[in-house]
Parts: C-alpha cells; sequence; structure tokens
C-alpha cells in the first residue's frame, strides 16, 4: 500500500501539463494584503474569494487592535466559533467549530500540526498558545481532510509568526491579578532572504479554578518562535519555522469525598513543547514544489505536592512527518492542479501506558479551474493508509461565482475523519479494532466583500453529519475479563446545522464596526444510545460578537469595544447540568505617543458577569490591563 502511495504522489509531479504562472509569483505583483491570502483551503496559497469554502481571516492590525495575548478572544469574533477553558488562564481550552468536537479541529503553527497525540483524545489545548507574536490567524469552518488529512471534521485553524520588516519590536502590559506579558522580536526582509524571531514571557497569579474555590492557580509560560526563508539560487529556497513553550498551570483537582466535585488542591502541571518544520522550495514560472520535514513534541507532567515530589501522571507524545506538496498550473486564471503525499510516525508513552506508535501514509490531488468569468472550481480526493485501522478515502468539492459587484455565491462539499488516538487504540482501554470517525459537511453561502472591506455581508447554511464517533462504553462480552471498566468503542452518531450571519461596514476611513451571528443545533443521532436526541454538550445555539473601531481626530487617539453574547447550553452528553448564557463586554483604547511608540489598555468584562463554560470552573471577573508597543 505505501509503494501504492508513493507511486500516486510521483506521478502527480510529473503529469500535469504546464499553463502559466504560479500564484504565489502573482499575488506579489499585484499587492494583495497578507489577509486576503489563506493556505486552510488547499494548501497552498490563495486567494480568499477564490475559494467556495468558508473561510475567516484575522490579520496583524486587527490582532493589535484586539490587544488581548489570549488566543481564545481572537477567536470568539469569527463565526461558528465557540469555546471552553477549565479555570483560569492556561487552563485547558478547547475550540468547537460549528459545533464539532474541540478535538476535530486541527491546529496549525506555522504549518506544523500541534495536537496532544499522548492525550485520549489527542485534540490541541489553546490555552498554552499565546496570539503575542503572531500575524496572522485563519479559520476554515467544515470538514477538509482531502487536503489535511486526519482531525480536520470541525475546521482548520491556522496561526502564523508575525512578520517583522527590519528591527525590532517589542511589548509590555500589566493588569488585574498581577498579570504580566511581554513580547520581543527581531526580523529582517530582503530579497533573497527574510526572518522573523519572536519571544515572550507570560505570568498570571489567575483565579481559582475551581468555581467555589478561593486559592488562586497561576500560570507562567516562556515561549519562542521563529520562521525564515533563505534563498539559495534563482528559484529554490529554504524555508524554517519553530517554536518552543515551556508552561507551568496551576490547577484544582476533585474529591470524591463530601463535599465531591472540584476544590481547592495544590496540583501543577509542567508543560515542555517543542516544534520545528524545514524544507526546500521550488517556485517556478509554472511549478511550485515544497519538500520538508517536521515535528512536535508535547510532554507533560501533573505534580501535588500532598503526594511527594515525582510526578502523579506523566506523558510523551511526538508527531512526526515527511511532506510533498507542490501546485501546478495558473491558479489565478485557468487549470491548475494541487497535490500532496506525506508520511507520518506517531509515539506516545505515560505513567501507565508503554510506550506505542503508529505509522501512515497519504497521497491526494485536487483539480482547480479559475476562469475570466469570476467562476472557481475544485475537486478532489485524498487516501490513507494508516497501520492501526487500513485505508480511508476522502473526496471534496467547491465552487465559487463571483457575479456582480463584488457579490459572490459559494458551495462546498467536504468529507473528514479523524484516526484514533494511539491512547485510544493501545491503552487500557483501547481497542485496536477501531475505526476512524467521519463526517461529511455541506455549506452555501452568498457573500458581498470580504472581512476588510469597507462593505461585508454574507450568509451561511451548513450541515454536518458524522459517524463512528469514538465514545467511551461500557464493558460488554468477553472483554470484560481485561477490561471491566469498559473500554473505546465507533459508537456515536452526530448531526450540526444551522446558519452564520456576517456584518462589517466602513463608514469612514476612521469608523469600523463588524457582527457576526451563528445559530447552531448540535444533536446526538447514536442510534438507541443513552443521549439519542440530547443537544451536544457545551455547544450554544446562539452565538453573537460585535466590534467597534474608532480612529479619533484627538493625535491617532483609537478607541474600540467589544462584545460578546452567548445562549446557554448543556455541560454534558445526558443533558442533566445547564450552563447559562452570558454577555462580555471589552472597551480598548490605544494612543501613539511618538512615531515608534504605542500606549494602550483596556477593561475585559466591564460588568464583572459572573458565568462559566465549564461546570464548576470558575471565570475571571472585571479585569483592566495598560501596556506599551515599540517598534525601532
Amino acid at each position: 500500500m505505501r509503494k501504492y502511495l508513493f507511486l500516486i504522489g510521483s506521478s502527480l509531479c510529473v503529469s500535469a501539463p504546464a499553463v502559466a504562472q504560479d500564484e504565489n509569483v502573482m499575488i506579489l505583483t499585484r499587492r494583495i494584503a497578507p489577509e486576503e491570502i489563506t493556505v486552510v483551503a488547499s494548501g497552498s496559497d490563495q486567494l480568499v474569494e477564490n475559494t467556495g469554502q468558508s473561510i475567516s481571516v484575522i490579520g496583524a492590525d486587527e490582532l493589535d487592535a484586539i490587544q488581548s495575548p489570549d488566543l481564545a478572544t481572537v477567536l470568539q469574533r469569527l463565526p461558528g466559533a465557540a469555546l471552553s477553558r477549565n479555570g483560569s488562564t492556561g487552563g485547558f481550552t478547547g475550540l468547537f467549530v460549528r459545533g464539532a468536537s474541540s478535538q476535530q479541529v486541527l491546529v496549525l503553527v506555522d504549518g506544523i500540526r500541534v495536537a496532544d497525540v499522548a492525550s485520549p483524545g489527542g485534540g490541541t489545548d489553546l490555552g498554552t498558545l499565546s496570539a503575542s507574536g503572531l500575524g496572522k490567524v485563519e479559520l476554515l469552518r467544515g470538514s477538509n481532510s482531502v487536503v489535511w488529512g486526519s482531525d480536520a471534521i470541525g475546521g482548520v485553524l491556522a496561526v502564523t509568526t508575525r512578520a517583522i520588516d527590519d528591527g525590532l519590536v517589542a511589548s509590555a502590559e500589566y493588569g488585574s491579578r498581577g498579570s504580566v506579558n511581554a513580547e520581543s522580536g527581531f526580523g529582517m526582509q530582503e530579497s533573497s532572504y527574510e526572518f522573523a524571531v519572536t519571544g515572550g514571557y507570560t505570568e498570571t497569579d489567575g483565579i481559582s479554578s475551581a468555581a467555589g474555590g478561593t486559592e488562586k492557580d497561576g500560570f507562567r509560560q516562556w515561549r519562542g518562535q521563529g520562521r525564515a526563508r533563505i534563498g539559495i539560487v534563482e528559484n529554490l529556497g529554504v524555508n524554517l519555522a519553530g517554536r518552543y513553550a515551556d508552561s507551568r498551570l496551576e490547577f484544582d483537582g476533585y474529591s470524591f469525598s463530601p463535599p465531591y466535585g472540584l476544590i481547592d488542591t495544590p496540583e501543577y502541571s509542567d508543560i515542555t513543547e517543542w516544534s520545528a518544520r524545514g524544507g526546500l522550495e521550488y517556485v517556478g514560472s509554472d511549478l511550485r514544489l515544497e519538500a520538508a520535514y517536521a515535528f512536535h513534541d508535547l510532554d507533560r507532567a501533573n505534580y501535588n505536592p500532598d503526594f511527594g515530589t515525582d510526578p502523579t501522571f506523566a506523558a510523551k507524545g511526538r508527531d512526526q512527518r515527511a511532506e510533498l506538496k507542490g501546485l501546478y498550473g495558473d491558479a489565478l486564471n485557468g487549470l491548475h492542479v494541487r497535490f500532496g503525499a506525506d508520511h507520518a510516525w506517531e509515539r506516545f508513552s505515560t505513567t501507565y501506558d508503554a510506550r506505542k506508535t503508529a505509522e501512515s501514509s497519504s497521497a491526494h490531488v485536487l483539480f482547480g479551474w479559475a476562469g475570466n468569468q469570476g467562476l472557481d472550481f475544485s475537486a478532489g480526493a485524498r487516501i490513507d493508509d494508516h497501520s492501526g485501522f487500513g485505508s480511508e478515502w476522502t473526496f471534496g468539492a467547491n465552487a465559487s461565482w463571483n457575479f456582480s459587484y463584488g457579490w459572490r455565491v459559494r458551495a462546498s462539499y467536504g468529507e473528514g475523519f479523524k484516526a484514533p488516538t494511539l491512547y485510544q487504540l493501545y491503552s487500557d482501554y483501547g481497542d485496536d479494532a477501531l475505526s476512524p470517525e467521519r463526517s461529511k459537511s455541506y455549506d452555501i453561502g452568498i457573500e458581498r466583500g470580504g472581512r476588510h472591506d469597507a462593505l461585508h455581508l454574507a450568509l451561511t447554511l451548513f450541515r454536518r453529519d458524522s459517524r463512528d464517533l469514538i465514545d467511551f462504553a461500557s464493558c460488554m462480552g468477553t472483554q470484560c475479563d481485561t477490561r471491566p471498566f469498559g473500554l473505546y468503542q465507533n459508537v456515536g452518531k452526530a448531526r450540526a446545522q444551522g446558519f452564520e450571519v456576517e456584518l462589517g461596514t466602513r463608514i469612514t476611513p476612521n469608523f469600523m464596526a463588524q457582527a457576526a451571528y451563528t445559530f447552531l443545533y448540535a444533536k446526538d443521532r447514536t442510534p438507541d444510545g443513552f443521549n439519542q436526541g440530547n443537544e451536544l454538550a457545551r455547544r450554544p445555539r446562539h452565538s453573537v460578537s460585535v466590534s467597534v473601531d474608532w480612529t479619533t481626530p484627538l493625535s491617532g487617539l483609537e478607541l474600540g469595544a467589544d462584545v460578546r453574547m452567548v445562549s446557554g447550553s448543556y455541560d454534558d452528553a445526558g443533558n442533566f447540568t445547564w450552563l447559562d448564557g452570558y454577555a462580555l463586554g471589552t472597551l480598548r483604547a490605544s494612543l501613539p505617543v511618538t512615531e515608534q511608540i504605542e500606549l494602550f489598555g483596556r477593561v475585559e468584562n466591564v460588568t464583572d458577569e459572573q458565568y462559566q463554560t465549564v461546570a464548576g470552573y470558575g471565570t475571571a471577573g472585571r479585569s483592566a490591563y495598560v501596556g506599551a508597543r515599540a517598534r525601532f
């Protein structure tokens, strides 16, 4: 099978006819703004307006306006996105896209997959991923495993390190609960090379993770990241990216005696992450090729001082990949083909589980057409071969038609799958006969302009059907002899459907307003299941985000406000525990002091709203922060 996949990938490199110029060259020539370009749709640079998929992009200017180093604050501006957090800053933060589980969203940092392969669900914890140092955030809503393979059921989140033209940048802020966030970076850009490196530190006393607790749970993180492009000879260069983060998170544990539930405990977790990606890229007049190697390591150790100095639990996971991807043809005007192949190695071990490994190989191809009548179309297929469950095919297609005065209609169909995690396959509760989780998603929309245009209007209808969802099931049959508490099985079915509305306007060059509304109905459809007909946990039916920014006539003083309103939802699959809805407001301001220095400040949760996104876990009340940015 692996030989078959290799032949597919190799044949794609030599079979398609040359037709025109590489899309990257065209984009540079037209001076397209970075926030108008996306990589999550097809795996390589593409204009957002040329894809039929639902994609939102937040650029560097908008990130600066938001101010917050919390990535969750950034993402809640976007339609289809809901977030939950286990208590204090740094606590586990999950992203639910259009009702998909937080473990069914693929997360990329500078093109590197950063899922925790040692965790039971194999998802990504956004609590330790800072927005500081980022220059771009992209969110694709809908299944797209044709391009990205496993995990891309609900969508794809890609964040990119900030580009720094030439010089030094730095920022620092201080605020409530002794919170400190500092970031600095240096970069250079020339015709033959460019690079940017940033580093930062975050510390906060935090709040009690237990909603009823009094002991504060703090968070501390050192981090560094960067990326570079170096030209070797004409049309050939080296791409490099890397990230390091060392975090310590204090958290609360459960009491299995009265009062039961989450209580103050002295527990904490040390988390270390390493990731890197490097490769060669060829960019010609009609062909672009990149071959790269990437890895992501995550080590986690939990401690409870009441039980000594040794870890109470430790887990290590590694994901490493060899990748080949390319573009042949003219992606802006005419026929083109995008293709890729990769081989991945995963391994994990925990305090209770010996080291286990798995391998997979894949190949995919997307045929596209960009017509001169405003019609863009793309369709393709992918095959994955996994050492645990065998082969899996996925398909997808999308189209966009710009028909009149900036208006376009778009539609997409995508299939997704998520491979069983190593824990689900090989732990004491695992089953090596598991199949992948699978999904089919559909959406159709009409849109005028983009998020950063003078006028933006969008309406999107969506639906996703998921099956073979993996859940922990009670023990049955002969397996009870070795697993008396149960095991993981493909037992679940679900449907999520609804619509999204986006509005944006720049009334004057100095005044900008944006709004996003999502209606979501996510339902458990497991045949004869205990929770059949129930709403999926932590998926609010209604969510609204509104932001307003105004540059005043007073020496460049900028004022802004954000409002986030979320309806109630159930905290559990059985629909026994209800989470009330809430409304949060933020006020922001910034003032340039000189051409190099800017002061800023914000107040979050202005009304001091008391709310929970996870039952039993506390959330921060009113918080104020002040800071400064500098560029030299």
